[in-house]
């Protein structure tokens, strides 16, 4: 049997509210066809998590198939083991050609690739920088100069352009793996001059969210989080965007209140974000139509997907780390015509823990041991699998001495709730310079309230689901050997909360 090709497209904070298939309030005035295409062709999942929402984390995940205590990147200060397995050293063992092009933001060398050519750690948008296998590896242990080889251009065609590049000159009798990661469109959200002015006299419509009153939540997460108001006067779209040099130009708030800042703010905010997702969506059709051209787009897997969601003014919030709908929902598309029928929406419950094995399932290999993830390749195909678990394990570890203000939670996302404890202990608990945060309970009746307005963890209405949600959190985390043995109190704080 002839093994698939694989093209893994993955951006970096692009919600599902800003994928046009997906029929949020944007898809009314943006649209993203080339990508939808794959959706449209394939497979749409409602219902894909990330299980830490932060760049590195999960892309750590999606590589190892293993949860972000296991594969040992928790936050962003993390370095990926050049020890551990991935599906792409797996595969090149298996005689796939494999490549990376694009953001890595793992800090260690790539390993499982016959080629790379990877951005300098966030990447720029314009004339960025990247390192192949010609960089000094060396350098990133030394305090030299570590940018590498600068190329002129924007860095969503650049990357594509390599990508093709590489598709060029592959060995045509082999399969290959590529993996074709945009750093787009991560703030600060710098679009091409192509896009100025693609939104233009439209109103981007706002969320009902955009003014939710926070009483209903617990202390636990109340007073937290990245703005698009004033709310968080250290980190919000009003004052970043306001600045005279801000690199998409300044916010004019000339004679607003502050409920007219926070408006004109979201709809810059929004205008800048759409239009470097266009630039993602003109080049995905670049890829897309090169594989046609060569006549191989059937023989080939493609994938559609981000590293986590993002919060486009829901809640009040910018950027991504909370347990909340947007940030953990990733999109995810994929094509693969004779085992995906088009048109498929699945709503079974997948999370990037799960990407390795299922990558792998499709070439015909095995997951490994150490993987704690399980293929959905089963589900694609439109099976229905009776112990398919339907819930999605959360944690987010760094605390609040990121300039984001979130704090350490967990919790699980199961197809009607979602259950949260911010448990308020920062990352080292022998770090006397942060102090404990209030810690608190969340429940959200996901079927009545998609939003998450409501917190109902109190309710009596809810009181036996609450404790069978809690043995289900941790059943699920002594499974996994999330047990938190670094904090000794903490299942104890659990059971007294």
């Amino acid at each position: 049997m002839k093994r698939p090709n694989i093209l893994f497209i993955m951006s970096d904070d692009h919600a599902a509210n800003a994928v046009s298939l997906y029929g949020s309030r944007i898809a009314k005035v943006f649209g993203t066809p080339n990508i939808d295409r794959i959706g449209k062709e394939g497979a749409l999942l409602k219902c894909c998590y990330c299980n830490n929402s932060i760049c590195a984390p999960s892309r750590a995940t999606i590589l190892t198939g293993q949860h972000s205590h296991r594969n040992g990147v928790r936050t962003l200060r993390d370095t990926l083991s050049t020890e551990l397995n991935t599906f792409p050293k797996i595969l090149q063992g298996s005689d796939y050609q494999t490549a990376i092009v694009g953001k890595w933001h793992l800090r260690s060398q790539p390993q499982g690739f016959n080629y790379y050519d990877i951005l300098s750690g966030q990447g720029l948008y314009f004339d960025p920088y990247f390192k192949d296998k010609d960089y000094n590896w060396s350098l990133c242990e030394s305090r030299e100069k570590t940018l590498g080889k600068q190329y002129k251009g924007y860095a969503t065609d650049i990357i594509t352009d390599k990508c093709i590049n590489w598709l060029d000159t592959r060995d045509r009798s082999k399969p290959f793996l590529l993996l074709c990661h945009f750093n787009a469109p991560h703030e600060p959200f710098e679009y091409h001059p192509r896009y100025e002015h693609i939104l233009d006299g439209i109103e981007i419509p706002e969320p009902q969210s955009l003014w939710e009153d926070k009483s209903h939540r617990s202390l636990g997460s109340r007073g937290f989080g990245s703005s698009v108001s004033e709310h968080n006067p250290k980190r919000n779209v009003v004052g970043k965007m306001s600045k005279e040099d801000y690199p998409t130009g300044q916010l004019d708030l000339t004679g607003l209140d502050a409920k007219g800042r926070t408006r004109a703010a979201y709809q810059k905010y929004l205008r800048d974000y759409l239009r470097t997702v266009k630039g993602i969506d003109d080049n995905v059709g670049r890829l897309t139509n090169y594989l046609e051209n060569e006549g191989i787009l059937d023989d080939t897997i493609v994938i559609y997907t981000s590293d986590q969601g993002m919060f486009l003014g829901e809640h009040d919030y910018i950027d991504k780390r909370w347990i909340y709908e947007e940030s953990i929902r990733m999109p995810l598309l994929i094509r693969f015509p004779g085992d995906i029928s088009p048109g498929i929406q699945m709503d079974d419950i997948v999370t990037n823990v799960d990407f390795a094995p299922t990558l792998l399932d499709y070439t015909g290999l095995e997951k490994t041991d150490e993987m704690q993830g399980r293929s959905f390749r089963s589900l694609l195909g439109g099976k229905t699998l009776e112990d398919w678990p339907n819930i999605a394990y959360y944690r987010y570890w760094t605390h609040l001495s990121s300039l984001h203000n979130v704090p350490a939670h967990y919790g699980i996302r199961t197809k009607e709730y979602k259950l949260i404890f911010f448990y308020g202990l920062p990352l080292d608990i022998n770090d006397d310079s942060e102090e404990p945060t209030p810690a608190g309970w969340e429940m959200y009746d996901l079927k009545k309230d998609p939003e998450e307005l409501h917190n109902v963890y109190s309710h009596p209405d809810y009181a036996g689901i609450v404790k069978e949600l809690k043995n289900c959190l941790l059943d699920i985390k002594l499974d996994i050997g999330d047990s938190d043995e670094r904090y000794p109190g903490l299942i104890k704080r659990v059971n007294e909360t």
